[in-house]
C-alpha cells in the first residue's frame, strides 16, 4: 500500500511536467556537486538496472524455484518484473506526460525492474532477518541506481522514487494473486498409506493365502 501510495502521489504530483521540480533540482545539484564528471562511476551505479544484468539473476532465480519445485515462486520470477516493466513504460509513462529532455521519464522503468526483482527475492526467502537484510540492500542498491540516473541525466529523482513505489505495489498484488491461485487449483489426490486394499484382497493377506 505504501508502495502505491508514493507513485500515486508522486505521478499526480507531476503529471504534464517537463522541468525539474524543487526537490528534483536540489538533489541534481548534489548528485552533480559530489559526482559530475564521474561517468564511470555513474554508469557503475546504474549497472544493476540493465537487462543483461536482471535477465540472467531472474533466470538463476527461476530455476532455483524449479529445481525445488517452488511452482508459486517459479510464476512469480516469470511474471512480476516483466508486468512492473511493461505497466511503466506501455501504460503509466504515456499516462503520466512526464518529460525529461525528450523521453517519457515517469516512473522509472529501469528502477522498476531492478526493484521488482529485488522484491521477488525478499519474497522468496523464508527466514525474516535474511529477507530484511536483503531488503536492506536492495534498498541501497535502488538508491545507488536512483543517483547514477540522476547523475547521467536519465531521470529527475522523483521518478527513481515512483519507480521503486510501483514494484512495491506490483510484486506483492502478483504474488497474492499467484497463491489465491494456487490454493483454489484442485490438487490430484495422493494415495494414502495404510489404506484400504484393492478390490478382491483383504487386509493382511494375500491372494490365494488362506485367512488365520
Amino acid at each position: 500500500m505504501a508502495g502505491l501510495t508514493v507513485f500515486l502521489v508522486l505521478g499526480l504530483a507531476f503529471a504534464g511536467d517537463r522541468a525539474f521540480a524543487a526537490p528534483d533540482a536540489r538533489i541534481a545539484e548534489a548528485v552533480e556537486n559530489t559526482l559530475g564528471g564521474n561517468e564511470f562511476v555513474l554508469r557503475v551505479l546504474v549497472l544493476p538496472t540493465e537487462p543483461y544484468v536482471l535477465l540472467p539473476a531472474l533466470v538463476l532465480l527461476a530455476t532455483g524455484c524449479a529445481v525445488r519445485r517452488h511452482w508459486t515462486g517459479l510464476a512469480l520470477t516469470a511474471l512480476a518484473p516483466p508486468v512492473a516493466v511493461m505497466l511503466s513504460s506501455w501504460v503509466l509513462k504515456p499516462w503520466f506526460g512526464r518529460y525529461y529532455d525528450d523521453h517519457l521519464a515517469y516512473p522509472s522503468g529501469h528502477t522498476a525492474s531492478l526493484a521488482a526483482t529485488l522484491a521477488v527475492v525478499v519474497l522468496l526467502i523464508r527466514a525474516a532477518r535474511t529477507a530484511l537484510l536483503v531488503a536492506c540492500v536492495g534498498v541501497l542498491l535502488v538508491a545507488a541506481a536512483g543517483i547514477g540516473m540522476i547523475g547521467l541525466h536519465y531521470h529527475y529523482a522523483t521518478d527513481v522514487a515512483g519507480g521503486a513505489g510501483l514494484a512495491a505495489a506490483v510484486v506483492p498484488l502478483v504474488a497474492a494473486v499467484l497463491t489465491a491461485g494456487a490454493r483454489a487449483w484442485p490438487r490430484p489426490a495422493r494415495a494414502r498409506s495404510g489404506g484400504s486394499p484393492p478390490a478382491g484382497t483383504s487386509s493382511g493377506s494375500h491372494p490365494g493365502s488362506s485367512p488365520r
